[in-house]
């Protein structure tokens, strides 16, 4: 299900299920065929009059300035010559215009192109509800917040027919697409802003059996991301009126193939200033993969993982009580919305790693290795958080301790989070 989008001003929905229902059945892929497009992408021009943003929301200038890019910026470093992916259930039927309101409203430029794509079959026509107006504010936050970081790279939205939500529902569609993806050559960084909990797949054969599109990323060498989950220790069980009351993580962020990101929480002044240290956020996904052994590339910290794969890799921006304006005019949009989660995280440290694709001058596929070198360096790319926790304290008496953020590596907020202008080229030189 998406990891957050909880929009908390003009639309209501849950932090952690704003796009949850819906059915996997169904959808034959498509991947041999042109993609379908999207109305989406027909027309791209802004709302006539578009309200101001919500004044609590932070701002582009405010995140551009908390991660430090404006001396990449100076330097011409923005993206260009990068395609990010943002894959996404159903997607918007207004994201192209709500993109152009949305880069009119902070006067930022429009992205290179994007490109609304369909490539595991056609997405049924919009009809409002919970599930469809979740997954249509997923995809503005996506495309939107992955364009404030790098405004200069092109966009590929990548819309599946079906809802991913628990297990293997919504996978299949989305293994059909994201192959379609790379082996069309169609970007460099993919973002997923989704995840489902591992011990909702009927087996760990089950799960395994879908992670063909990330070996062939990092055959590719094309950098995938996915959100480590909005349910901090825990996660949704398979009917999702639940979590565990035992640690447990999300898949594909548990993945070895994958960078997990997870989330912080920020406290800005109107400059983008930090007014206190970032903390890590209390509902960010963290913890160890019951599924997948410590990598290699995690040797450096398995006094924390053990033998395990630990998440998150990365955190960014994530927490409700540090949101982002974001709009979105589909039925049901309301327009402006404050939104949060690690789903923001994602697309946010997408367009990260779209900077260190063009300072590098191409690909770098899985970036974990350079991560883990960065930290064990001590690099000031890196900014270790220090603060806050991920323990679950359930409404339904599920109670999970979770794990604080310590100094160094931890399984709250990972290495820590960004520091734009140092980390850019060092992940670019592989760490």
């Amino acid at each position: 299900m998406a990891a957050g989008a909880g929009a908390l001003a003009a639309v209501s929905l849950g932090l952690a299920c704003s796009a949850t229902g819906g059915s996997a059945a169904g959808g034959a892929s498509a991947a041999g065929r042109p993609p379908a497009q999207s109305p989406a992408a027909q027309s791209a021009s802004p709302a006539p009059s578009a309200p101001q943003p919500p004044s609590v929301a932070l701002s582009p200038a405010q995140l551009t300035a908390a991660y430090n890019l404006g001396p990449l910026q100076k330097r011409g470093i923005d993206g260009a010559g990068q395609t990010i992916v943002i894959v996404d259930s159903f997607g918007s039927p207004t994201i192209a215009a709500d993109l152009a309101s949305f880069d009119s409203a902070f006067g930022l430029r429009a992205p290179a192109s994007l490109k609304v794509i369909q490539p595991a079959g056609p997405v049924p026509a919009y009809r409002q509800n919970t599930t469809r107006s979740g997954w249509a504010s997923e995809t503005s936050m996506d495309v939107e917040w992955a364009h404030v970081m790098a405004p200069a790279a092109a966009i590929v939205l990548v819309e599946t027919p079906t809802a991913e939500t628990e297990g293997l529902a919504g996978f299949p569609q989305i293994v059909a697409a994201e192959n379609y993806v790379l082996r069309h050559h169609l970007g460099q960084v993919i973002s997923q802003s989704f995840g489902a909990t591992e011990q909702t797949f009927s087996s760990p054969a089950q799960l395994l059996g879908q992670r063909g599109p990330y070996e062939l990323a990092a055959r590719d060498h094309v950098t995938v991301l996915a959100a480590s989950g909005d349910n901090g220790a825990s996660g949704e069980t398979l009917d999702m009126h639940s979590v565990y009351s035992r640690p447990v993580v999300e898949w594909p962020a548990s993945d070895p193939l994958v960078t997990a990101v997870g989330g912080t929480q920020l406290k800005l002044g109107r400059d983008g200033q930090r007014l206190a240290p970032d903390s890590a956020w209390s509902q960010g996904g963290g913890g160890q993969s019951a599924i997948f052994a410590r990598p290699s590339y995690q040797a450096g910290v398995a006094r924390v993982t053990g033998s395990h794969r630990g998440i998150p890799d990365i955190s960014m921006d994530a927490s409700c009580s540090s949101p982002v304006a974001v709009y979105g005019t589909f039925p049901g949009g309301g327009g402006w919305q404050t939104s949060c989660g690690t789903s923001l995280a994602t697309p946010l440290m997408a367009g990260i790693v779209a900077l260190a694709n063009q300072v590098a001058g191409h690909p770098l596929g899985l970036i974990n290795p350079a991560l883990y070198k960065m930290l064990a360096a001590r690099s000031t790319g890196i900014t270790d958080v220090l603060a806050g926790d991920n323990a679950v304290h359930g409404d339904n008496g599920a109670t999970v301790p979770g794990y604080r953020a310590t100094p160094g590596y931890d399984l709250a907020s990972g290495a820590g989070t960004v520091n734009a202008a140092v980390f850019v080229p060092l992940l670019a030189r592989g760490g």
